[in-house]
């Protein structure tokens, strides 16, 4: 019993950083008379917040390799620059990038068609790839597709077979070569004709792709000692999309991204009022936590009432904001 509430007790002090930051940020502006900061300002003022603390990790970072490299770091539990490491790692994310026409891949959306990630770090393509078409039959309750212009006597159990399903590609494994032109696989996701897919082996080859300037990229496709192949693609970048060569490197699921999302967009939930405040709701479906380590709090805290002392044009509160975020950034280095 006493392990139960031992868990219990680290979720709810692991989970609730938004709301401890809101209960100090609304005391400190009760205390001065400085007004009400309504749970849709202090969404708005958490969401920028937190993306200015996320991104002055880079910088940083940034900052600390350059010490790193004058050798006036620290080690072990003083080595920033393994500890901030750790914090951008855990918004690294792989994911499959999916053709929109041509050679051209598109990055990860969000609902709202806005871009989850931050900052591409590399774009990896397979070269193991053994069949592609597109399907002209399937057997959903088996699991089963199926494409009569393909011999798949060569595909075996443990083999790969991705295919595009809207934005996203899904890769799955051969469970079963049923026949030259039925493979079952393990999905049920399939469950009309007519879609994209490819077959890769069991060893899924990587080879990296080389980042190039739009400039550069026709001066390495006029030679042929230099233009890029499936075994040294390159790729050149527009915003949301990338553009792979050479370009006969458009099969589905054969592009991944290793990529730095951006942190999902806090918001502090509730369900009615109690004494004419809000009661904090945890359970609904659109709650987020702040996604930095908890050791961010007091600098999220006081950005918060940066924000907040700018919006209702108090300049106490924006000072007292302004001089814990630098105690802050004093104790950071």
């Amino acid at each position: 019993m006493r392990g139960f509430l031992f868990f219990v007790y680290l979720c709810i002090k692991y989970s609730q950083m938004i709301n401890s930051v809101r209960n100090t940020v609304l005391a400190v502006a009760n205390k001065h008379n400085f007004g009400y900061i309504s749970p849709a300002d202090f969404n708005l003022y958490a969401k920028q917040a937190q993306l200015d603390i996320f991104e002055n990790y880079f910088y940083r970072y940034n900052e600390w390799i350059a010490k790193q490299n004058a050798r006036v770091s620290g080690s072990g539990y003083a080595d920033i620059v393994k500890n901030l490491e750790e914090v951008i790692d855990t918004f690294s994310v792989e994911d499959y990038l999916y053709n929109v026409i041509d050679n051209k891949y598109k990055m990860p959306n969000e609902d709202n068609n806005s871009s989850t990630y931050y900052l591409l770090n590399k774009v990896l393509v397979y070269t193991s790839l053994l069949h592609q078409g597109v399907t002209d039959g399937f057997d959903a309750g088996n699991d089963i597709i199926e494409d009569s212009t393909k011999d798949f006597s060569t595909v075996g159990v443990g083999n790969y077979v991705s295919f595009q399903i809207g934005d996203n590609i899904k890769f799955v494994e051969v469970l079963e070569r049923v026949s030259t032109t039925e493979l079952r696989v393990d999905s049920d996701l399939l469950n009309a004709s007519g879609v994209r897919y490819t077959v890769y082996a069991n060893q899924l080859t990587q080879k990296e792709s080389e980042r190039v300037s739009h400039s550069k990229i026709t001066m390495l496709n006029s030679s042929n000692l230099t233009s890029p192949s499936t075994t040294t693609p390159a790729f050149t970048q527009s915003e949301l999309t990338i553009k792979l060569y050479p370009e006969s490197i458009r099969n589905v699921g054969r592009v991944m991204a290793q990529y730095i999302r951006k942190p999902k967009d806090p918001k502090w939930t509730y369900t009615s009022f109690t004494n004419g405040e809000p009661l904090f709701n945890q359970g609904a479906s659109d709650y987020q936590d702040f996604e930095l380590p908890a050791t961010d709090e007091p600098l999220i805290t006081s950005k918060i009432l940066q924000y907040a002392g700018i919006s209702i044009r108090e300049a106490d509160i924006y000072q007292a904001g302004s001089a814990e975020e630098m105690k802050d950034k004093q104790k950071q280095g």
